[in-house]
């Protein structure tokens, strides 16, 4: 009886297991016959027909910021108008095996698992061109589910009994996106190298060399990573492994290898991107590369998404207007970025003053040396190391002695404060105090933290100098807005779900679009002790009322720092209201060229065009919300306030010396703030707003209470274009 009842058991699971197998086998089959009636449809052609522009819109849901034409942006080529090098740099690099899988690697399968367990994190991708090409075309980049890879995995098998290996390689790179709006190889050797090679239209793609076949392979793991233009160091650090990987895989002659290596990345200046249909490309070049990230190309370019962006385009027409209201005419460039300080997002940005001549973003490219605008994470350092504001330190010469060696500073000019307080020293940009309390007393180490906390992503150096700003490398207008932000929100670094990167200002709000529907969520997080933050606050307000940064007075709550590198090179001014907070640079794109007559005769320092150019657009903007606010209040308007608020001419400051407080903030002058005196009492100090060109380069600071002498700052900057390393004197005010 049990032998049977054990017969009838066993019989039982076998006729179980071979139904399961035999259900497997049928879905498996039933999805490859699913999927093959898609393979018509994956043709670069069938895509392009169907692809659906996407729309950006301003910050109001409303108007219409740009359009994202991704099929204006692609060119169709043919296999035998794609160079050689670019098929093998592009195998070499992304599926050294295409030619001997069947669209499934699993001999990468098993490599790629092989290493995740050993580095115990997602180390290698096992993604075959084939499948890569499926989920492109199926614009899959969002859905990642189980199912849905299984179905690119049939579609990619499929797809190799179809189309030979050069047809699925020819459509792959017709559909890859490789940054600054090239979408497809073609695009992209135009957009990269067509300055190389005059008159190649409309072949460019057929006469790339191993260099440039290599740099555009490496791209396309990461279009905005390695870039030539946003990074230029990692993008040469791709180039040349995908030139070794072509050189270990026989397909570079090791005397090709060593000449394509000892060539240089093509000049920022002569990547010549498409024409952008938007009223402002600099924010919506930057946009698009933190879309494609997201969700794709495909559907970036063409899946017809509607993306509601945190750009308010008033406050934008304001910020162009500033900057050309004082530079028009003059000769130096400015970059402007503006954070909304409740939301972290990003309300208006100046990247430069010509996108089509030259598209470099200098607002979040641009690694420029920050100066006396750095000082506030030292303060903030300081303070967090119980460094009273009120403590008094000696204004002279010094050589300090730490653990890098001896810094030797002075200020501009050679003009000191005898003592004064912390306070004080901040208000007139004194590197001498600055100097021993940020090597002395906190440490370089400390100070680069601060900076990482609050929003500064660059890596920031530990040289003495970099205490005062003098970095080896520079950062960006966006960083030094995201941080001081930081400062705003009481000590809160603020983001959101949607944010490009973590603890990163926020760009766009909503995606909607076939199977999107995202909204972003603010996020905050406590970085610098509330009591600290309102402490930096306050000193960094007799900064505006009584120090170096007073052309940026608005006649109401204002706070910042002005920034000044040696010789003139970059001056910043970084400031923030309740509203907003506003990074303003200064200087010339290419870098390295003095600001010594340009203010009006006289030297441009951080209290000069920068400060004028942020208090023109805080103004303007005021003006703005004032406006919305009484349309709103008469039932003009919904909740999100009237469009197209005209941008009023703003007259120069006028030189108050109290500004309405606050509400819950300390609006009072910092106790102990002190300095000022002769001219220079600030450093490079800046002139009146009003254009008088015999006045100093920056008016004599009004001192909170009497100080015995004036104060003044050093200057050192390095590289500004990339941040060299700077001279050990520090960083102008």
């Amino acid at each position: 009886m049990r032998t049977r009842l054990r017969l009838n058991k066993l019989r039982l699971g076998i006729t179980l297991f071979l139904l399961a197998i035999l259900a497997v086998v049928s879905t498996v089959f039933g999805m490859m016959m699913a999927v093959a009636q898609d393979l018509p449809a994956l043709e670069s052609q069938n895509e392009f027909k169907a692809a659906k522009n996407s729309i950006l819109l301003d910050a109001s849901g409303k108007r219409q910021l740009a359009v994202l034409t991704g099929e204006n942006n692609r060119i169709l080529v043919t296999s035998r108008d794609i160079s050689t090098q670019v098929k093998h740099a592009v195998i070499a690099i992304e599926d050294q095996r295409f030619y001997h899988h069947k669209g499934i690697d699993y001999r990468g399968i098993a490599r790629a698992l092989w290493a995740d367990l050993l580095q115990q994190h997602a180390a290698q991708g096992a993604s075959t061109i084939t499948q890569q090409f499926v989920k492109n075309a199926l614009l899959a980049q969002q859905n990642r589910s189980i199912f849905q890879k299984l179905k690119e995995a049939a579609l990619a098998y499929q797809l190799e009994r179809k189309w030979t290996k050069d047809k699925i390689l020819t459509e792959y790179l017709n559909t890859v996106y490789f940054g600054s709006g090239a979408y497809g190889v073609e695009s992209a050797a135009r957009v990269y190298f067509g300055w190389n090679h005059p008159g190649c239209e409309p072949h460019c793609a057929a006469v790339l060399d191993p260099a440039e076949a290599a740099l555009l392979a490496g791209m396309i793991a990461s279009p905005s990573g390695y870039s030539p233009i946003d990074n230029p160091a990692t993008a040469l650090e791709r180039r040349n492994l995908v030139l070794q990987k072509m050189k270990d895989q026989y397909m570079l002659a090791p005397s090709e290898y060593d000449s394509a290596v000892k060539e240089a990345l093509p000049p920022r200046s002569q990547i010549a991107p498409p024409r952008k249909v938007s009223k402002s490309p600099y924010f919506s070049s930057w946009v698009e590369d933190q879309l494609v990230n997201r969700y794709g190309t495909g559907n970036t370019f063409g899946g017809g998404l509607k993306i509601r962006t945190t750009l308010d385009l008033d406050f934008q027409a304001a910020a162009e207007q500033a900057i050309n209201g004082r530079l028009a005419g003059v000769g130096p460039s400015a970059a402007l970025v503006a954070i909304d300080n409740k939301s972290g997002g990003v309300r208006a940005m100046v990247g430069g003053s010509d996108f089509v001549k030259r598209p470099f973003n200098l607002a979040t490219q641009g690694l420029r040396q920050p100066g006396s605008a750095f000082k506030p994470f030292t303060l903030i350092a300081a303070l967090e190391k119980g460094v009273s504001p009120g403590r008094t330190f000696v204004s002279a010469p010094k050589v300090l002695e730490g653990p890098r060696g001896a810094f030797k500073v002075k200020n501009y000019n050679d003009s000191y404060a005898g003592v004064t307080t912390l306070a004080g020293a901040t208000a007139t940009s004194d590197n001498s105090v600055y100097a021993e309390v940020g090597y002395k007393l906190v440490g370089t180490g400390p100070i680069a933290r601060v900076a990482r906390r609050m929003g500064v992503r660059t890596p920031i150096s530990k040289n003495p100098a970099m205490v005062l700003g003098g970095l080896k490398v520079g950062v960006t207008p966006l960083e030094m807005a995201k941080a001081y932000e930081t400062l705003a929100h009481q000590g809160e670094r603020v983001t959101g779900t949607l944010a490009p990167y973590d603890g990163g200002p926020v760009t766009f709000t909503k995606v909607t679009g076939p199977g999107i529907d995202d909204q972003n969520h603010v996020r905050t997080k406590q970085v610098v002790p509330q009591p600290v933050a309102q402490e930096a606050t306050s000193i960094l307000q007799s900064v505006v009322t009584s120090g170096t940064g007073r052309a940026a007075q608005i006649g109401e709550f204002a706070a910042g720092k002005t920034g000044t590198t040696e010789n003139y090179q970059d001056a910043w001014f970084v400031g923030f209201n309740d509203l907003l907070t506003v990074a303003v640079w200064v200087g010339y794109p290419e870098g390295a060229k003095p600001m010594e007559t340009e203010y009006h005769g006289q030297p441009v320092a951080g209290g000069t065009f920068p400060a004028e150019i942020w208090h023109d657009f805080m103004i303007s903007v005021r003006k703005i919300r004032d406006a919305r606010a009484l349309a709103a209040h008469k039932g003009a308007t919904g909740a999100s306030g009237p469009t197209g608020v005209p941008v009023v001419p703003v007259a120069p400051p006028v030189q108050t010396t109290t500004p309405t407080k606050k509400p819950k903030r300390k609006s009072q002058a910092a106790p102990g703030t002190g300095g000022g005196g002769s001219p220079g009492g600030g450093g490079k100090t800046p002139a009146p707003a009003q254009p008088t060109p015999a006045t100093p380069a920056e008016p004599t600071p009004q001192p909170a209470q009497p100080p015995p002498t004036g104060g003044g700052t050093g200057g050192a900057g390095g590289t500004p274009g990339g941040g060299g390393a700077p001279p050990a004197g520090g960083a102008g005010q």
